[in-house]
């Protein structure tokens, strides 16, 4: 499997990760009522935060996963933890699909790993899944994530969990 991750372009793919946002399996997107405009939306505020990135992830040329890159200093984690220098927090999401792949959902969070830690500032990733999100825990403890405590979130009860450089390269036995 090749994979390649883009930029985002809202006005060309909100209408493309609309359906991926509002499938029941991507319950803890928190987006299952969004109408399209309301996807156009959010990640027209995305794209254009200083501290928010957004980004489409194609494997072997089809679009398969969306992921995110933020501030955690800034955003979604402001007060809840102590950032340190090189923080960057992920989320990510893969297309539903009827046929799913065994490991494909590991080779995605490997290569938003890969892809996040491409950049020499990158030190630390955090994540905040949902504490009742069993299967991205997994997938997160897999390429080196270690849960630190739960923390409340306004939207969510969320397992904070980092991972180092050091930690992911141990994890998947490679080097980046």
């Amino acid at each position: 499997m090749t994979v390649s991750i883009r930029p985002f372009d809202p006005l060309k793919d909100a209408e493309l990760i609309h359906p991926w946002v509002t499938h029941p399996k991507a319950a803890f997107w928190m987006m299952q009522d969004a109408a399209l405009q309301d996807v156009e939306r959010e990640y027209m505020a995305i794209t254009a935060h200083p501290h928010h990135d957004a980004f489409i992830g194609e494997v072997d040329g089809e679009p398969a996963f969306l992921m995110e890159r933020y501030d955690p200093s800034k955003l979604e984690l402001v007060g809840l933890y102590e950032p340190q220098p090189g923080d960057v927090g992920m989320h990510f999401l893969v297309a539903p699909t009827d046929t799913p792949v065994h490991g494909f959902t590991r080779t995605v969070i490997t290569a938003v790993m890969t892809e996040l830690f491409a950049d020499p500032a990158t030190a630390r990733v955090v994540v905040e899944p949902d504490v009742s999100n069993k299967a991205v825990h997994a997938l997160n403890e897999a390429v080196g994530f270690v849960p630190e405590r739960e923390i409340q979130k306004p939207e969510k009860k969320a397992l904070l969990s980092f991972c180092t450089r050091e930690q992911f390269e141990a994890a998947v036995g490679v080097t980046v």
